[in-house]
């Protein structure tokens, strides 16, 4: 096996954490995965690999070594997609972070038509809503909601997604429904913040125009989007999030708007990418591909004023 082919392996055991599943992926025999990775490990003069019964895990000098090998891998894959001929039929793998909420309902159900359509690349996917260091962990590219904030990095707007101010019944039954912005100090909210460690976020109108904050008390804090819906249903405040996240929460009742007369910021989606970095033809069609998708999703709409918002959020 030579170095590149190696070099796969092991992040493919680093990412599956599984000589067994790494060596079915990539058709070879374990054994031979098992003295290729000995074999590594011997040449460079150091652990890389934690081994028990049941998992594989990267030691800490196996953890810098794999953060390198995805971008030699990666360096190596765009070089061959310079190529014309490869690059109208791109190749590799292509590592995307993205919010779960997203993935679930509106990417990952039409994955396959991407796949039916670069049947060359490969997917890896990861999310959650914690900062992304794209360089260091190897990123092509992230999805987030909000106004970007970090220049070493190229936004390309998806979105513009239309938010809602919404609590359970059993939430307005104790508390009641609030009927103007004034009446929302008698409330409470479930409280949002970044996994920075960052305040939390406030309720915002659009009141005469302009947008006014809302900062309410609460005794709930999550910084996950579905825990942020899932203390909504139960009752335990006030929430304001993209609309399309709580839609069938919304038209079966388990969820109600309020305030519904006065709008919420419209909240911008873009996909980022590192700027030093040349765009590989692989996440340029990635990219390509999911502003067909959200643009079908989220039709032109007249527009609303955007907020700055965490670069993850529910």
């Amino acid at each position: 096996m030579d170095r590149f082919d190696s070099l796969r392996l092991f992040v493919r055991i680093v990412e599956m954490s599984s000589f067994s599943r790494a060596a079915a992926v990539l058709e070879i025999p374990r054994a031979t995965a098992t003295h290729a990775i000995k074999e590594m490990e011997a040449r460079l003069g150091t652990r890389l690999l934690e081994r028990t019964t049941r998992h594989v895990r990267p030691t800490l000098d196996g953890q810098a070594f794999y953060e390198r090998c995805v971008h030699v891998l990666s360096e190596l894959d765009d070089a061959e997609s310079s190529l014309q001929h490869v690059a109208s039929n791109p190749r590799g793998v292509l590592r995307i972070d993205m919010h779960g909420t997203h993935a679930t309902k509106i990417v990952l159900p039409r994955i396959d038509d991407f796949r039916a359509r670069y049947p060359g690349i490969e997917l890896v996917v990861s999310s959650g809503d914690r900062l992304v260091d794209l360089v260091r962990e190897g990123v092509d590219c992230v999805i987030r909601a909000g106004n970007p904030h970090d220049s070493s990095l190229v936004a390309r707007r998806l979105a513009v997604m239309p938010q809602v101010v919404c609590a359970s019944p059993d939430y307005l039954a104790y508390f009641g429904t609030p009927r103007h912005p004034d009446e929302l100090s008698a409330h409470q909210v479930v409280k949002f913040f970044a996994s920075s460690g960052a305040v939390s976020y406030p309720l915002e109108l659009l009141i005469d125009g302009r947008v006014k904050e809302f900062v309410l008390d609460g005794w709930m804090s999550v910084n996950d989007a579905e825990n942020y819906v899932a203390c909504a249903l139960r009752g335990c405040g006030l929430i304001q999030l993209p609309r399309f996240h709580v839609e069938d929460e919304l038209r079966a009742g388990r969820l109600v708007e309020v305030l519904g007369a006065w709008d919420s910021p419209n909240l911008p989606l873009a996909a980022l990418y590192p700027s030093q970095r040349q765009l590989s033809p692989r996440v340029r069609v990635f990219i390509d591909w999911l502003g067909k998708l959200y643009e079908e999703k989220f039709a032109p709409r007249c527009p609303v004023a955007s907020r700055p918002a965490p670069s993850s959020g529910p």
